[in-house]
């Protein structure tokens, strides 16, 4: 049995990441439809726009979706009172303690998975009562812990400490990316890049085309003496941040102008390594479509190494 399937009801354990002001109804809602879970995001801050992205996810798709709440981003309780009274029943919980929401999130009968970048942090929030983890190695695009551990490290350490289901997040944007996290104890995986950079995104086409022209080494990691520390896609002006160690207070004051504008030097366009495995614009359903035949392909062959206990079958 897949936990996370039973948790939430999906189609295919398959997550869209809860990216800023990207992670709105459009791009969701096509997420859904297409048999996998959308997120709707709220780290940006404009509460009552999520209100209504939320509100319009009931209308957009008849599947689960879920909601992301950045517990250090938000300013009060005003967005956790309104997910534990509009019927959302998946939420998952990031950036600080999950301590304080758990209690009032179950009691509201919403499934709660918290997402992870060290094992330590694992431990505490499996003691503190999440249904889920949601476990985010290095290779992910956005906010970062600065001592760097891969998602290829940290799912086999975390996996073999905590009971609940993982999804893994980080460095994943096919069926190769899910088999693999799947070998090392994943119920599920999260794709962040690889669905900002779909057709149904709301990006500009400069943000997606980036993306796509992006090598496996077209990401900096910025600003891991201070907070907060990031991965964003190689330009001039983040390989100006990298070279000075710190960014500039104002460096999200024009995100907007980066991500629906598509001045790619307004501020940091954040992206995963596996922007380096991107070769082309999709639709969600056919990118959700491709991993998971992909990942049944390569399962199929592990299946028939594991039958005839060789390693030439």
């Amino acid at each position: 049995m897949n936990r996370f399937l039973s948790h939430t009801g999906v189609k295919y354990p398959i997550i869209q990441a809860p990216m800023g002001w990207i992670a709105r109804s459009q791009l969701a809602s096509s997420v859904c439809n297409a048999g996998a879970l959308g997120i709707i995001e709220t780290s940006s801050g404009e509460t009552e726009a999520c209100k209504a992205e939320i509100e319009k996810m009931f209308t957009l798709t008849d599947s689960p979706f879920g909601v992301n709440l950045p517990i250090l981003f938000l300013r009060d309780d005003t967005m956790l009172k309104y997910i534990c009274e509009s019927g959302v029943k998946f939420v998952t919980t990031s950036a600080g303690s999950p301590k304080k929401f758990i209690g009032p999130l179950k009691d509201a009968g919403i499934v709660v998975y918290h997402a992870v970048p060290t094992l330590e942090a694992a431990i505490k929030c499996e003691d503190a009562g999440v249904d889920g983890l949601v476990v985010e190695g290095a290779e992910g695009g956005g906010f970062k812990n600065p001592e760097e551990v891969s998602t290829l490290v940290l799912l086999q350490a975390i996996r073999e400490r905590v009971e609940v289901p993982l999804v893994a997040a980080g460095g994943i944007c096919d069926g190769r990316g899910m088999a693999a996290a799947f070998a090392l104890g994943a119920e599920a995986i999260q794709m962040g890049t690889r669905f900002v950079s779909a057709e149904e995104s709301p990006v500009h086409a400069n943000y997606k085309q980036a993306i796509v022209d992006a090598q496996t080494t077209g990401t900096h990691v910025l600003n891991k003496k201070s907070t907060p520390c990031i991965r964003a896609l190689k330009t001039e002006r983040t390989r100006n941040i990298y070279e000075d160690g710190l960014m500039p207070p104002d460096t999200f004051a024009k995100i907007q102008d980066l991500y629906f504008g598509g001045d790619m030097e307004a501020s940091v366009g954040l992206a995963g390594q596996s922007a380096g495995l991107i070769n082309s614009v999709e639709p969600v359903e056919s990118i959700i479509n491709q991993t998971v035949e992909q990942f049944f392909e390569i399962a199929g062959r592990m299946t028939r190494f594991a039958a005839g206990r060789s390693f030439d079958s």
